[in-house]
C-alpha cells in the first residue's frame, strides 16, 4: 500500500513563491509516475505536473508551465513543486497522486494524498 503526505501550503500573495512536498511511503518503482492535482472551488480536479521516479521526463498543464517545477528525491522518497510567480487562480486544494502509468486523468491515478490548501491573493 502506498500512501503520500502533502506539506507546505499556505497563504501567500500574487507573484510570491512557495514549496510544495509529498513524502511517499510503502513500495514503489522507478516507472511510477508521480504528480499533482489541483481543485478549486466549484471545479473540476485539474493536472497540474507529472514526474517518474526515474527521473528525466516531466509533464505540465500549459497554466503553470514556466512558473512551476516538480522535481523528486529518491534517497527521500520525496517529489517536490516549486511554484514561482503564482497568480491568485492558482488558488486550490493540492493533491499529490501517484499510479504505474501516467494521465491527465484524475481517474488515471489510484493513490492520492489528502490535499493542502494552497491560497493566492492579489
Amino acid at each position: 500500500q502506498v500512501q503520500l503526505v502533502e506539506s507546505g501550503g499556505g497563504s501567500v500573495q500574487t507573484g510570491d513563491s512557495m514549496r510544495l512536498s509529498c513524502l511517499t511511503t510503502g513500495r514503489t518503482f522507478d516507472n511510477d509516475v508521480v504528480g499533482w492535482f489541483r481543485q478549486a472551488p466549484g471545479k473540476e480536479r485539474e493536472f497540474v505536473a507529472a514526474i517518474r521516479w526515474s527521473g528525466g521526463s516531466t509533464a505540465y498543464a500549459d497554466t503553470v508551465k514556466g512558473r512551476f517545477t516538480i522535481s523528486i528525491d529518491n534517497a527521500k522518497k520525496t517529489m517536490y513543486l516549486d511554484m514561482n510567480n503564482v497568480k491568485p487562480e492558482d488558488t486550490a486544494v493540492y493533491y499529490c497522486v501517484t499510479a504505474n502509468f501516467f494521465s491527465e486523468q484524475p481517474s488515471g491515478y489510484n493513490y492520492w494524498g489528502q490535499g493542502t490548501q494552497v491560497t493566492v491573493s492579489s
